[in-house]
């Protein structure tokens, strides 16, 4: 199983430089991918924008949005120029995770429907892949990705999702939650490949909170609470449960090794470069 690392990108207060030297300092450390995840309402970096900033700090590791929720923004076209721009940037390491969201301010905000915002993606999903091919509705928009078109994940736990990503994606990848309830998530995801008629299996994915040592896991569980809200008792739930000592991030990592992930996305919830080492040691060994 690979292990990557989120980039604090919605950790509040976060400096720039600081975002970058976390970019370099994972790639040094092995770990398989640099990730962000999204919101607009909120005091957060763009995605799109931080991993091109990552792209241009790094030369190996691949970059993802775990997730982007695309349905919020307006262009599907403006989009997937940005998109297919990064990739380019970071010959050809990006993986776009997508999503439809569940955060009804970040879709107020530009002024798209939030109850529509499945179809949306649906079809933003497929003007997208159009455009990477050279069409769509406004044929010429490039640059070209690097490998001709760029590898996508589904997130969400409905049967809408998983058809979504059976149609679309390589992969599915579950939000922060516990190992026990993976196995399911994994077995659905597959009858949903074998549904639409796939023969090759779905790359799955998952994420897990980590603040390590007592200050961080209080300042990490402020952090969720705070940026979870929209969640109600759930944001709570996070907060009690990031990990926070090496014990628990080894059975953590192991956990998802056994029940049939392929890559965990290891999301801190401080911003300090520091604690790189301290998950690699465990989470890489």
């Amino acid at each position: 199983m690979d292990v990557g690392i989120g980039l604090p990108t919605t950790v509040p207060g976060t400096d720039g430089r600081t975002l970058v030297e976390f970019a370099r300092r994972a790639e040094e450390l092995g770990f398989s991918t640099l990730a962000v995840i999204d919101r607009l309402v909120y005091d957060s970096y763009d995605s799109v924008v931080a991993l091109a900033a990552a792209a241009a700090a790094t030369e190996r590791i691949r970059l993802a949005t775990t997730i982007l929720l695309a349905a919020y923004r307006p262009s599907p076209v403006v989009l997937a120029k940005q998109l297919a721009s990064v990739d380019r940037l970071s010959g050809g390491r990006l993986i776009v995770g997508l999503a439809a969201g569940g955060r009804e301010d970040d879709f107020a905000a530009t002024g798209v429907e939030y109850g529509k915002r499945g179809r949306r993606l649906d079809a933003l999903l497929e003007e997208m892949k159009q455009v990477w091919a050279g069409g769509g509705e406004v044929p010429g928009v490039g640059p070209a990705p690097t490998n001709g078109t760029i590898p996508i994940w589904i997130g969400g736990h409905s049967e809408a999702a998983l058809r979504r990503a059976a149609k679309h994606a390589v992969g599915w990848i579950a939000p922060g939650g516990s190992v026990m309830g993976y196995p399911d998530l994994v077995k659905k995801a597959r009858e949903a490949w074998a549904e639409h008629g796939r023969t090759d299996s779905p790359r799955m994915a998952a994420m897990a909170y980590v603040a390590p040592g007592e200050e961080r896991k209080q300042a990490g569980g402020d952090y969720l609470r705070h940026y979870y809200s929209y969640v109600g008792p759930k944001a709570e739930f996070l907060a009690a449960n990031v990990i926070a000592d090496e014990d628990r991030l080894r059975e953590t990592v192991q956990g998802y090794a056994s029940v049939g992930c392929d890559e965990l996305v290891i999301f801190p919830c401080t911003s300090d470069v520091d604690q790189l080492a301290l998950i690699a040691k465990v989470a890489l060994a």
